[in-house]
């Protein structure tokens, strides 16, 4: 699914483009990355890369810290959660406009984390698009990367 899933991604970038110069998907540990087989948000940004034209950086960012399933958790846990988990290895971003991609969000908390360690990596802006929005009142929040 994950073709015409981010060719959705791309058309709806290639009609409400950004600034954005680098594509960053959302990592996963290396423990539930074996565990998986797959990285979604990968993915995803490897198509939306091909359609969109952009670049794709998939090792710069990376979490270092393997963190709990947000399921089932409420908008402060998953912030708790995600803390500190993500980080940059290298400068090789510094400067860049980033676009942070993610297969879908819940409470913001993934994408603001990440977004915190792209800055602390030097990245000139953040923006983040993601497959799909929850919208349950329980998990809602806001992202503010």
């Amino acid at each position: 699914m994950a073709r015409p899933l981010g060719y959705l991604m791309a058309d709806y970038w290639l009609t409400h483009p950004t600034q954005s110069d680098m594509i960053v998907p959302v990592p996963l540990h290396p423990q539930r990355r074996r565990k998986r087989g797959f990285n979604q948000a990968a993915l995803l940004a490897k198509e939306l890369s091909e359609r969109a034209g952009l670049a794709t950086d998939a090792t710069t960012l990376v979490r270092h810290r393997a963190t709990a399933s947000q399921v089932g958790l409420d908008v402060e846990q998953r912030k708790r959660n995600v803390r500190d988990a993500f980080r940059c290895t290298t400068d090789r971003l510094a400067d860049r406009r980033v676009l942070l991609i993610d297969d879908v969000c819940t409470t913001g908390s993934t994408l603001e984390a990440c977004a915190l360690a792209l800055r602390e990596g030097g990245v000139g802006s953040v923006e983040a698009l993601t497959l799909a929005r929850a919208h349950s009142k329980r998990n809602w929040g806001t992202f503010t990367g």
